[in-house]
């Protein structure tokens, strides 16, 4: 298809804009040829006519389809051109916060000036295997791609990072270098990679500055050579370097910095051992304060030296020699504070004694007079004759600046060196990865010769990159049989040519440095007359004639020729330098030594590498000394440059392009304008120019398929997909040139996907726009039916509702009618009733009117007499009372008259007596009788006086009664004349008092109003006191409400706050569990390296087969050691908590002494246990040679004999004390009465022991009689030597060693008999088939038995006695202490011999009740262990007499026929234990353990099985009470375990059958351990068979941890199964078909979709966790454990999904989400089928699940923001941000997330508090546990079946 048949309405375009550079705009008319304007609106709405150019008529960029917008690689873009790369970088950095980007082979990365976690662990885990196509671009893709193509094609790599400063060059160099330190797995060496990690803050510090552009920028070019072995880890390292920008050291621009390392030691120069150097602040210093920057903001100088020193100690440069380059530096320093001053035009001098020049000379060790006059002299030789010249003081200053270039470059290059011997390797180097961290092309406003070189690096960089870049395609078009036309790619040989050839800029300037009076003009005019003319890339500026124009690959440079000759010859004065070499300063001279006899910090051995840096070339030899730098600075820099283009050659190269995208560092911030300029000169757009030249668009024919099948018709769709591809596109694209098909992908011109993307999305819009007519046409018929429907049934419901109203009118208007009949009558009555009424009621109140008239003047008449009468009264009554008291007055003022005079005559009397008083004071009672004289006398006149008065009265009373009336008859007068004025003034009192009583009234009124006002408010204040007292009843039940709330919220909280801390307590023990077990896997990983260490040094080392046993003894010791005690903090946790290095913590010296004190202990008891074991082994081998001189057979019926014999004698002397214990206490203590408790239990056992004792003596006889009767046969046999008849007499002795009891060796004897039948007649002289020789050993074998045993009752009758002489001793010391204690008391007083006598019987009586209560106890116990052995001796006596009577003499047994399957045979009572011997125990553990195949075992036999037999074994072992037997099982059982799942520890089915069986052992061990705890569910039975003498809870938790190890070994084993099938089945294939469509991919193509075969489906994960369900479940492992299983699977499931989708952007889409909800639900639908919902599986899967609902929900609104946000709380903030910021549309129909809205998201979630990291931790393992599962199986009823070769063992 044309392109000019794009450029259509709609269609979108890019036109240049001085702002942004390119700006899009939309056509809105179609273009026709000839047309010379576009119509174009622009994003913001505004018109605009775009003319085209008139010549070439070229047309704008169109612009790719939002659906491309923002992949990872650029060559996926339907057009590759610049605006469309500017773009997709622009999407990708600012929207999606994607800072790298693949074009190609190069990688894009944009410095986000921000630190960005995605650089931590899991994402190196994350990156690490996977092909770089399948995860989003990373500097880890490409370290990944390198270390991989290194493993697979055996080539060395390069990784050739570039760019300008700034743009982060050295930050991704590094992390490229952390990923293959990581990744590569050598930190069990010697921390390689640390020391090449450790590089970088060297380097930095001593090569690194700040400019206007960048804060670190590197100003020097460094490849590293990353070394690694055959085993692809690193062991080494080599670095080279270029070009160190030593002008830096005296000059430095505005707002720059010198190197690092001079502003750290100024700010660590308070420091003490700094004191020497004489430092101070940067800012008194020439060098250091140039640029007016001495502080870099968030850089602390002081840290960063601590971090360089550590740095230099861990690579070997010791404190002295640190402190010598401090020395050198801060000489430096000093030395340009040198103050030179003018003598005169020609010389100059130095201050005498001047204090920095001899600062500088006390550091450097020189003479300060020669250095002085050799700063200001110079030595000329000639011919003839040497002069000594001065110089000026500007050629002084100039030679000072050289000297101190010169001497940081010798100690940089110093440092380098000794950097690589740390960083060289012993070991040989298979294989390398190189890391080019060089200056990317530099352009600024004056460009010197720092700038001409790193232009000149750049070009011949380029040049390398566009030949790879042009093979690479030429090399895909070859392999998919392309027919190849050349490509015309920029080639910028000219201008290398123009530089480094013959007669070209370097050579001429070489030239010129030769010429005794060369300068930079000069040499400029040579460059003007040679290249003017002849090469268009070389130019020369108009307005000036120093300085010339050379067009390089990115852009045309300007340089300045002012200073080119001195930076190239780099002149420093031989006779300053002598002044250096003659120093006393050791560091110094060598710096001016060559290399290789230069001495390291570490070793004085020279590296063997040549530093193929710009200053190691510079060195010059001995034999040139006089002359000094013979090769020019350029000369070097370019040898360097071909060294570094033939090993980049040799190597597969990986390209890095680093971007800056602003000069003000502000983060995620993108300036078009800068962007343009370094993808232009980073050669990114050559790529995208060479690629678009070519075939750029690359598809595969079922990619092709998949995505444009909407394209094809039914009839088009054929088996073969090329053929269908190739048919189609025969129809859809006319022009054939525009593709071409290759043999397994089609290749598109630029332009074509787009043009096959418009036609999909058209067809697809044509289907859509059809899809919606249909549905709308559906939809407004459904409205329209709907509509005629609702019509039709509104009219019959308003017809008749218009008919029910017409109805009720009628009904209404007759009512009417009769209502207003009613209603008229009604009135009218009313008003005649009314009118009646009224009329009556005026006439009965006219009538009472007039009587209460009539009776009012009738009130007032009689009212007004009574009035009269009163008044009258009160007249005469009242003038009455005035009379009296006027007589009364008259009266009193009388008698008061009277009085006065009475007085004044005592008085007068009184005086006269007190007179004679005085003057006669003798007379005294002549008075007082005068006195009592006198008082008669006043008595007489008194009595006479009263009779007076009563006359007087009398008198007075008479005549006041005549007074009184004639008085009262003139008062009646008066009165009666003066009535009239009375009734007047009656009459003004009564007005008066009547308006007193109105007052009065009034005032009632008043006080009623109050009394009514008051009791209204006092009604009020009740009332509002009782609303009161309501509210505050109503608070009182809401506080009381209040109350219980707060009760029950507090409880809820509490209850809460308790399920909270129960919940962190259970995750703070998983949390532990976790620990414990990581440190438990760390524990079992360095166990098997220490065995595979051994096994190495085995190898190595000669075996000596004297010591095979000690070895296997150590091997046992040592696992005793290892497993046999509890796990303490204080001594096993130190050797498990050993961590990845990156997590180590600091040594505890206090700890790791008592660790090498507790070792060197462990040694010796070894060592003492080896001797012992040594000595015993030399004994028991010398017994064994004397016996087996003598009768071998006899040695091991000895060796039998000797241990059942010990066996005997221990148990029958146990008896014995028992039961003469029980017979003492008995016989003591009886009971009179005979049914006491003692009589009867020691009667009965006194007849059991005595019919024991009665039949043993029966067969002591037989016995007798049998052993005569053989011995008689014995003589008639002959001997026989032969060594099978030995040997079967070995094995049959062995066997009858095992029989305790006659029937036993009867019933062998029968099965001997039997099995005899088919073995060969070696007894034929005997009889026919040998019944009598098996006969005769079987009781000879007996008869040692009863032997044995009765030696052992001798020794125990024997002991016995000892015991009762014991007990008689004690008895004679208790007594002799009883007399002295006696002897003490009688010595005592009476009263404390009392007390004392007291005392003792306290305490005497209290020891004797403890020795009873102790007695009593073990006579009960001693009863029922009797009790129950009386049992089974009687059931076994019963047994005997059985089988006596089916005993036959062995001469019946000669004579008849023997049948012996019809003989009945009585089954077992079998104990559930398993007896095998010693020697057996490795045979039992190699056929149980080692060569068990698990297959066979799950399908044929019990689950278990091995376990069962294990712990009978055990058990067997226990009953015997044999320790070291037990121990030796229990050691070899876990040695073996280990063994066989180290050998097969990647078989799922082997680890899963061991992990069941080691648990059913552990059950097994807490089952019978007797403890309460785990007996609750056994039987009876299974009680009995509990341990009884060993407590082995150390060796359950040492199987505890084994389990642990070997679920951690089954966890590692189904993640590696499982790991290559999530990716593919979970997120890569398509379940639901043509749901996700295949976009577009670039270069780096990504894993298909589509299920071709070999590819994991969902289907496969199914399967698999089918088979790993159905494996655990036929092993019998514990429902909990599968659970367990089922969950770590399902998280690691999840996980490892999640990580995947978090890191590949072309998953974050909405039908990937559905088709992730879909796999889920399928995962949970198995869950359900296996009955495992509960198991906490599915809870794993949550973030997984939210991630895709993340993908499917609506992200526009805030209500959609709060969804999110409440939805995902399983992801982190950095999850959700991350999967918003990756989501990605794949069809047009879709939106992008705007990044408003992610803004949004992270506002809302700032206060969740999570986890920072992003990924999850895949390597995870949820700490397991074992709940106790008992078994129901009883031991006794296991069988040993026959295929487990374990003949050697029996059932008991």
């Amino acid at each position: 298809m044309a392109a000019l048949e794009l450029y259509t309405k709609y269609a979108r375009v890019w036109i240049p804009d001085p702002e942004d550079v390119w700006k899009s705009a939309e056509i809105q008319k179609d273009y026709k040829p000839g047309d010379t304007v576009l119509h174009l609106q622009l994003e913001e709405g505004t018109g605009l006519e775009y003319r085209l150019d008139t010549k070439t008529k070229e047309l704008p960029p169109l612009r790719n389809p939002d659906i491309l917008v923002g992949e990872n690689d650029l060559t996926a873009l339907s057009y590759l051109h610049e605006p469309a790369v500017l773009h997709n970088l622009k999407v990708r950095f600012i929207d999606s916060k994607l800072i790298y980007t693949y074009c190609g082979i190069v990688l894009v990365a944009i410095n986000p000036y921000e630190q960005l976690p995605i650089y931590g662990a899991d994402i190196i885990n994350a990156y690490s295997g996977q092909n770089m196509g399948d995860m989003d671009p990373h500097i880890f893709a490409v370290a990944e791609e390198a270390y991989k193509q290194m493993a697979r094609d055996e080539r060395n790599q390069s990784i050739i990072v570039s760019g300008e400063s700034g743009a982060g060059k050295t930050v991704s160099a590094k992390y490229a270098m952390r990923y293959f330190a990581t990744v590569s797995g050598s930190d069990t060496e010697a921390n390689v990679e640390e020391k090449v990690l450790a590089s970088n803050p060297i380097m930095e510090s001593i090569g690194n500055a700040k400019t206007t552009r960048n804060d670190n920028s590197s100003r020097f070019g460094k490849y590293i050579e990353i070394g690694f072995d055959k085993r692809y880890r690193i062991i080494g390292a080599h670095m080279r370097t270029y070009l160190l920008e030593k002008s830096r050291v005296v000059f430095q621009a505005e707002e720059e910095r010198n190197y690092h390392i001079f502003y750290q030691l100024c700010a660590s120069a308070a420091l003490p051992e700094f004191s020497v150097l004489k430092l101070g602040n940067a800012k008194s210093f020439h060098y250091t304060n140039q640029g007016r920057s001495p502080v870099i903001d968030g850089i602390d100088d002081a840290k960063e030296l601590k971090a360089t020193r550590h740095a230099c100690a861990l690579l070997g440069i010791g404190d002295q020699y640190q402190m010598g380059i401090f020395r050198i530096l801060a000489a430096i320093l000093h030395l340009g504070n040198v103050n030179i001053k003018s003598r005169d035009a020609d010389s100059c001098l130095v201050p005498p004694k001047h204090e920095p020049l001899l600062i500088f000379c006390d550091l450097m060790g020189v003479d300060y007079e020669e250095m002085s006059h050799w700063l200001c002299h110079r030595k000329l030789v000639t011919a003839a004759e040497t002069y000594i010249k001065p110089i000026s003081r500007l050629q002084a200053t100039n030679a000072r600046d050289a000297l101190s270039k010169h001497i940081y470059a010798n100690l940089f290059s110093w440092i380098v060196c000794h950097v690589n011997k740390a960083l060289l390797s012993s070991a040989k180097q298979d294989s390398f990865i190189g890391v080019l961290d060089i200056y990317g092309f530099e352009t600024f406003e004056i460009n010197s010769f720092e700038q001409f070189c790193i232009n000149y690096a750049n070009e011949k960089l380029q040049q390398q990159f566009n030949l790879h870049v042009f093979k690479l395609e030429q090399e895909e078009y070859m392999k998919e049989q392309i027919p190849w036309t050349l490509i015309d790619f920029y080639d910028n040989q000219p201008c290398i040519n123009l530089i480094e050839a013959k007669m070209g800029i370097l050579d001429l300037l070489d030239e010129e440095c030769k010429m005794p009076k060369g300068s930079d003009n000069t040499w400029a005019q040579k460059l003007y007359n040679t290249h003017l003319k002849t090469s268009a890339l070389f130019e020369k500026p108009r307005l000036s004639n120093v300085a010339f124009i050379v067009k390089h690959f990115a852009d045309k440079v300007e340089y300045q020729c002012e200073g080119f000759l001195e930076k190239n010859k780099d002149t420093v004065f031989e006779d300053q330098v002598k002044v250096l070499k003659a120093s006393k300063f050791k560091l110094l001279t060598e710096l001016f030594r060559d290399y290789e006899h230069a001495l390291s910090p570490t070793s004085t051995a020279p590296t063997g590498r040549t530093l193929l840096s710009r200053t190691s070339l510079r060195k010059p030899k001995p034999e040139q000394a006089s002359k000094e730098h013979k090769k020019t600075v350029g000369t070097q820099f370019r040898n360097s440059l071909h060294l570094l283009m033939e090993t980049l050659n040799a190597t597969t190269p990986h390209y890095v392009r680093c971007i800056k995208p602003n000069d003000f560092k502000y983060p995620f911030t993108f300036d078009s304008k800068r962007a343009v300029q370094q993808l232009r000169a980073c050669g990114v757009l050559e790529t995208i120019r060479i690629s678009a030249a070519g075939f750029p668009s690359r598809w595969t024919y079922q990619e092709f398929f998949s995505r444009y099948r909407v394209l094809m018709k039914q009839k088009d769709v054929l088996s073969d997909r090329r053929q269908t591809c190739k048919n189609v596109l025969e129809k859809l694209i006319l022009d054939q040139d525009k593709y071409q098909f290759g043999k397994t992908k089609i290749f598109f011109r630029a332009g074509q996907v787009a043009y096959l993307e418009k036609i999909r999305s058209d067809k697809l819009r044509m289907a859509c726009i059809r899809i919606q007519k249909t549905i709308r046409g559906w939809l407004l018929r459904k409205k329209y039916l709907r509509m005629r429907k609702a019509a039709i049934c509104i009219q019959r419901y308003v017809r008749g509702y218009q008919a029910r109203c017409y109805a009720q009118f009628l009904r209404r208007t007759r009512a009417a009618i009769l209502i207003q009949k009613f209603q008229r009558m009604y009135v009218v009555r009313q008003k005649y009733l009314r009118i009646q009424s009224v009329t009556l009621s005026l006439q009965t109140y006219l009538r009472g009117y007039a009587a209460r008239q009539r009776y009012r003047q009738m009130l007032r008449i009689h009212k007004a007499t009574i009035i009269q009468k009163h008044v009258r009264g009160w007249l005469a009554r009242k003038a009455y009372k005035r009379s009296m008291e006027a007589i009364v007055y008259l009266q009193c003022c009388y008698r008061r008259m009277m009085a006065k005079r009475e007085l004044k005559k005592l008085k007068i009397e009184a005086r006269s007596v007190e007179h004679y008083k005085k003057l006669n004071f003798g007379m005294e009672n002549k008075i007082m009788q005068l006195q009592r004289k006198v008082d008669e006398q006043s008595k007489d006149n008194k009595s006479l006086l009263e009779r007076l008065t009563h006359l007087e009265i009398t008198y007075s009373t008479e005549k006041d009664k005549l007074r009184s009336d004639v008085d009262r008859l003139k008062q009646f007068e008066e009165e009666a004349k003066n009535a009239t004025n009375q009734v007047m003034n009656l009459q003004n009192e009564l007005a008066r008092l009547r308006k007193e009583l109105l007052q009065t009234q009034n005032e009632k009124k008043k006080i009623e109003e109050n009394a009514d006002r008051y009791k209204t408010e006092t009604e009020q204040l009740v009332s509002e006191l009782k609303e009161q007292n309501a509210l505050l009843k109503a608070q009182k039940d809401e506080l009381n409400l209040l109350i219980q709330t707060q009760a029950k919220q507090m409880t809820e909280d509490m209850e809460k706050k308790l399920l909270q801390e129960t919940r962190e307590l259970e995750l703070e023990l998983n949390d532990e569990r976790l620990r414990y077990q990581n440190l438990l896997n760390e524990f079992s990983r360095l166990e098997e390296r220490y065995d595979d260490l051994k096994e190495d040094m085995g190898t190595m080392s000669l075996p000596r087969p004297g010591r095979k046993r000690t070895d296997s003894t150590h091997s046992s010791n040592e696992s005793e050691y290892t497993f046999s005690s509890e796990l303490t903090e204080s001594e096993d946790f130190p050797y498990r908590n050993e961590e990845p290095a990156d997590k180590k913590a600091p040594l505890d010296m206090s700890l790791f002494l008592k660790l090498q004190k507790r070792v060197k202990e462990l040694e010796q008891e070894k060592q003492i246990l080896q001797d012992d074991l040594d000595k015993k082994e030399e004994l028991v081998n010398k017994a064994k040679i004397q016996e087996e001189t003598k009768s071998p057979v006899r040695s091991t019926e000895l060796e039998y004999e000797s241990l059942k014999r010990q066996e005997l004698e221990s148990e029958n002397k146990k008896l014995k004390n028992e039961l003469n214990e029980l017979r003492r206490a008995i016989t003591d203590k009886v009971s009179p009465d005979p049914s006491g408790p003692g009589a009867p239990v020691y009667k009965v056992l006194l007849e059991q022991m005595t019919s024991v004792s009665e039949e043993l003596e029966v067969r002591k006889e037989e016995v007798l009689i049998l052993r005569s009767q053989l011995v008689s046969q014995m003589e008639a046999i002959p001997h026989k030597d032969d060594k099978n008849t030995m040997t079967e007499t070995l094995a049959i002795s062995e066997d009858v060693q095992k029989m305790k009891d006659h029937r036993e060796v009867a019933q062998a004897y029968t099965g001997m008999k039997e099995s005899n039948r088919t073995l060969p007649q070696d007894y034929h002289m005997l009889n026919e088939d040998g019944e009598l020789w098996l006969v005769y050993e079987g009781l000879k074998e007996a008869n040692r038995v009863l032997e044995a045993q009765l030696q052992s009752q001798k020794k125990s009758f024997e002991n016995e006695v000892e015991s009762l002489r014991g007990e008689v001793q004690g008895l004679k010391e208790e007594n002799n202490r009883q007399q002295q204690l006696l002897a003490q008391n009688l010595q005592l007083p009476p009263e404390a011999r009392i007390e004392a006598s007291l005392q003792h019987e306290i305490t005497r009586l209290t020891n004797e009740n403890l020795d009873l209560m102790e007695q009593l106890e073990k006579q009960d116990k001693t009863v029922r262990k009797l009790k129950k052995q009386l049992k089974v001796f009687a059931k076994k006596i019963g047994e005997l007499e059985v089988g006596q009577m089916e005993n036959v003499s062995p001469g019946q047994i000669v004579d008849e026929p023997i049948r012996p399957l019809n003989i009945p045979r009585k089954e077992k009572d079998f104990q559930g234990m398993l007896e095998y011997k010693k020697e057996d125990e490795p045979k039992l553990i190699k056929n149980l353990i080692l060569d068990l195949k698990p297959r066979g075992v799950a399908v044929n036999l019990i689950p278990g099985l091995p376990a069962y037999i294990l712990f009978m074994c055990v058990r067997h072992a226990d009953y015997l009470n044999d320790d070291q037997k037990v121990r030796s099982l229990l050691t070899s059982t876990i040695n073996g375990i280990k063994k066989i799942l180290k050998k097969r520890g990647d078989d799922f089915e082997t680890v899963s059958f061991w992990l069941s069986n080691t648990c059913r052992f552990l059950h097994c061990l807490k089952q019978y351990s007797g403890e309460e705890g785990f007996m609750k569910h056994n039987s009876t039975r299974q009680n009995e068979h509990c341990l009884t003498n060993f407590d082995l809870a150390e060796y359950r938790q040492v199987l505890s941890d084994l389990a642990i190890q070997i679920y951690q070994q089954l966890v590692r084993v189904l993640e590696n199964i499982l790991q290559p099938m999530i990716v593919s089945g979970m997120l890569e294939h398509e379940t639901i078909q043509g749901v996700s469509g295949v976009k577009p991919t670039g270069l780096r193509k990504r894993t298909s979709s589509i299920a071709d075969e070999g590819t994991y489906t969902l289907d496969s994960i199914v399967r698999q966790l089918n088979t790993f369900h159905s494996i655990m479940c036929q092993h019998g492992t514990d429902p909990e454990l599968i659970k367990q299983v089922v969950k770590q699977m399902f998280y690691i499931i999840g996980a490892v999904t999640l990580n995947n989708l978090l890191l590949r952007k072309d998953m974050c889409s909405w039908s990937k989400g559905m088709q992730i909800r879909y796999n889920v639900s399928q995962l949970e639908e198995w869950l359900r089928d296996k009955n495992l919902m509960n198991s906490g599986a599915k809870e794993t899967l949550e973030p997984l699940i939210q991630a895709a609902q993340l993908l499917q929900v609506k992200k526009k609104t805030d209500e959609d923001a709060e969804a999110i946000c409440s939805m995902c709380n399983a992801l982190t903030t950095a999850q959700i941000v991350k999967v918003l910021n990756l989501y990605t549309p794949v069809n047009e129909f879709e939106e992008r997330v705007l990044v408003s809205f992610i803004r949004n998201i992270q506002m809302r979630l700032r206060d969740r508090k999570d986890a920072p990291q992003l990924l999850m931790d895949a390597k995870h393992i949820f700490p397991v546990t074992f709940p106790f599962n008992p078994s129901s199986l009883a031991l006794e009823t296991i069988q040993i079946p026959g295929s487990l070769s374990l003949g050697f063992i029996s059932r008991v």
